[in-house]
């Protein structure tokens, strides 16, 4: 008799901002799809996972560039992500000595997105959570998968530029933390966000205010998880060739949500309380522990190319056969 199939991984709805990342230098200028959620969203679907992006971008030549990548990939568009505005930009000015100077242009309007009748994973952060009108709406849909039963996660991914000042802020992230499930913040996030606390400090902190699993990104140094009761876990760094460091953050985020989503540990509030219990030391820590590595491994590979290109799970896969 034939096995059964193991139940396919709960469905992704990413909410966030897709926008052009446009290089400018004396010889021209070049364009390149990025936006932190459109960057999480196109690494799960590329690690085999089922995913929704409700964004927002134009019918102009940048935005058929994110539509071909995110697409491409197999990042389905929700509908009303594609609009008659142009699409937003991040315009980075390099001089003679590689230095830049950002200018962005960016408009988050988007249509009021629509959870999934069916329990699933919700992911959001950054631009799409900070800039109004949309910030908003965001909200109320976080609030909304939470009372329906979805899991969320939240990367803050902070962008100073577009943001008051610290004190700001730090009011509409902590609301957002406390509705979350999983949280991921590097440690210049939280150094900008709360200054003069220790990011590890914050983290904890987070924690104890109702995510399941709170991580913190070092860089070339790893990683660090946090849970309450005072629970957590080391991902160490590890040396590798750096072409250059874009969308690492993200990356890093889809292959922590690919390696919980695919052991049962988000997705609905059953998934919600395994991730917890795991946390304690359940029998599923060892799932845990193997999402953040798989993170961690997303991240590095990423590295080794140029711009936000996360790797397939096949080329995930064969690097780590070859360790």
């Amino acid at each position: 008799m034939t096995a059964p199939a193991a139940p396919a991984a709960p469905a992704t709805l990413v909410v966030g901002e897709a926008l052009a990342d446009v290089v400018v230098t004396a010889d021209g200028e070049a364009a390149h799809p990025g936006g932190s959620p459109a960057n999480a969203a196109l690494g799960l679907a590329r690690l085999g996972h089922r995913v929704e992006l409700a964004t927002r971008f134009g019918r102009d030549a940048y935005g058929e560039l994110l539509r071909e990548h995110l697409t491409g990939s197999g990042v389905v568009l929700a509908p009303g992500s594609v609009g008659d505005g142009p699409t937003s930009t991040a315009r980075a000015h390099l001089d003679a000595h590689g230095s830049a100077a950002y200018r962005f242009d960016i408009t988050w309007d988007p249509a009021p997105p629509r959870l999934p009748a069916v329990p699933g994973h919700l992911h959001t952060g950054s631009v799409a959570t900070a800039l109004e009108p949309g910030a908003s709406r965001v909200l109320a849909l976080v609030e909304a998968a939470r009372a329906a039963g979805h899991t969320v996660s939240y990367d803050p991914n902070l962008r100073p530029a577009l943001m008051g000042p610290p004190e700001a802020e730090r009011p509409r992230v902590e609301r957002l933390v406390a509705l979350c499930d999983v949280v991921k913040a590097s440690e210049e996030d939280l150094a900008w966000l709360c200054p003069g606390r220790a990011p590890a400090d914050v983290a904890a902190d987070w924690a104890r205010r109702g995510p399941c699993l709170v991580v913190v990104t070092r860089g070339a140094d790893g990683a660090e998880a946090f849970w309450s009761p005072d629970g957590g876990h080391r991902v160490p760094g590890r040396r590798v060739p750096v072409v250059d460091t874009i969308g690492a953050g993200d990356a890093f985020m889809a292959g922590l949500l690919a390696g919980l989503l695919s052991a049962g540990l988000l997705g609905d509030r059953a998934g919600r309380l395994r991730l917890r219990a795991a946390t304690r030391g359940g029998p599923a820590f060892p799932e845990v522990a193997a999402a953040l590595g798989l993170a961690a491994r997303v991240a590095e590979l990423t590295c080794a190319r140029r711009g936000a290109d996360p790797p397939s799970l096949a080329e995930v896969t064969r690097a780590a056969a070859v360790g």
